[in-house]
């Protein structure tokens, strides 16, 4: 059966960095919680290497500086 869990006394700036990253992610601030909770505790899927040659392929990186580039931006966005 489903539970309701309450967090409270939240900083506003934790605040509007979740909105932003609900906003991100095209979801209410619920669902961008109860994502991040999923996250931190549903088992973690290993990827093959298969996977791993099939996604650097997929992102077309020629060189370190584009996955420099790609990670800064990643990491910005959070």
């Amino acid at each position: 059966m489903p539970v309701n869990l309450s967090i409270k006394n939240v900083p506003d700036r934790i605040v509007k960095r979740l909105r932003r990253r609900a906003l991100k992610h095209h979801r209410s601030l619920q669902g961008e919680l109860l994502s991040i909770i999923e996250e931190c505790v549903e088992p973690k899927h290993s990827l093959t290497t298969k996977e791993v040659w099939e996604e650097v392929q997929r992102t077309g990186l020629k060189t370190p500086r584009e996955s420099v580039t790609i990670i800064r931006q990643d990491r910005d966005g959070r």
